[in-house]
């Protein structure tokens, strides 16, 4: 099991290889991929053949949209979904710590057809996405999505050859996941020096890829400290999230983030690599042996829904009023990673 290492920076790894190289090529990627995921839970991840254009293009649709009235964005707020799409005007969401986050997004996932049968059935993660009326809008962010989520099932393959699985192990899992991109912003905040941003906590799907225009990310060692993750030119930062970590036992280790010192106007996205709703999450054989405690197995789609119920104002008004109620046996905000460790 991983100790997660006191490391006091992020490791970068090229994974061009990965994409095009011989299998001899890919494994040196994926050792690579794999020696981060359990020292650091952080990786720089570059050579990801995400065209840059695609990421100007989806900054620019995010600009416009963030810039609108707040009664024009409210068109499309998220509690008028019925399946967790739209905006999330600041103070919507609360971390575990209980402060309110000082920011603003627009979430979406795959967007699936109104007649989709987990949609019509009442999934809560799955159907179509909420877009508001602005030209190039949806275009842009839906190619975006495409590419980003491309280059996860790339460093889905690598993540299950370090840890001696066949590339394609976890494609049974990744079907129809609930894969969210959330497009963030941060506005200006004079005053927000020591303030949190976002809150600690570690994600709760299978990994996270994530580009943003400007530092604030901090990431937790396994000391407790926390270390700068700002922008590298061109590359995706992608962290470990609860799946990955249920999967392997601990040996690859869900690390605690936060976003602090926001003083200038900051954009982020992160897309958050999914499992299926359904599929039930377990430590793997290979990691179920002599006396290492074993990870409790859950539903990767209740998981998400339960620990999204816990953080969002809306959903905890729906609780309230009876509407939903949590899933059995759901675990609590940040139970994971190494704020937990600290904790227990």
């Amino acid at each position: 099991m991983s100790t997660a290492g006191n490391f006091s920076s992020i490791p970068i790894v090229d994974v061009t290889k990965l994409r095009t190289g011989t299998p001899a090529e890919q494994m040196m990627v994926a050792e690579e991929l794999g020696n981060a995921a359990r020292n650091v839970g952080f990786v720089y991840v570059t050579g990801g053949g995400v065209d840059e254009a695609l990421f100007e293009s989806v900054l620019d649709a995010t600009k416009r949209f963030f810039a609108l009235p707040y009664a024009e964005k409210m068109k499309v707020y998220i509690g008028n979904s019925r399946n967790h799409r739209g905006y999330v005007p600041e103070g919507e969401e609360v971390f575990a710590s209980g402060s309110k986050d000082k920011k603003e997004a627009y979430d979406l996932s795959i967007d699936l057809p109104s007649d989709d049968p987990d949609y019509v059935a009442g999934n809560p993660l799955l159907g179509p996405n909420q877009w508001p009326e602005l030209p190039g809008f949806a275009k842009a962010v839906d190619d975006y999505y495409s590419a980003v989520f491309a280059l996860g099932r790339v460093l889905l393959r690598g993540f299950a050859m370090a840890i001696g699985e066949e590339p394609t192990f976890f494609d049974q899992y990744v079907t129809k996941p609930p894969s969210q991109l959330r497009l963030i912003h941060y506005p200006f905040d004079s005053s927000a020096e020591d303030r949190p941003g976002i809150g600690a906590h570690t994600d709760y799907e299978c990994f996270t890829l994530l580009r943003a225009t400007c530092p604030g990310l901090e990431v937790m060692n396994g000391k407790g400290e926390w270390i700068d993750a700002p922008p590298v030119p061109g590359a995706y930062v992608v962290n470990i999230g609860d799946m990955m970590e249920i999967w392997t036992n601990g040996e690859f280790a869900a690390t605690s983030h936060r976003v602090r010192k926001v003083p200038a106007e900051r954009y982020s996205f992160p897309l958050f690599f999914a499992a299926d709703y359904d599929t039930v999450v377990a430590p793997l054989p290979r990691y179920v042996a002599g006396d290492v405690p074993q990870k409790q197995s859950l539903k990767a789609g209740e998981h998400l829904f339960a620990q999204t119920m816990q953080s969002f104002t809306y959903l905890k008004e729906r609780r309230a009023r009876g509407e939903i109620t949590l899933p059995e046996g759901s675990a609590p905000l940040s139970s994971f990673g190494q704020e937990a460790r600290q904790k227990y």
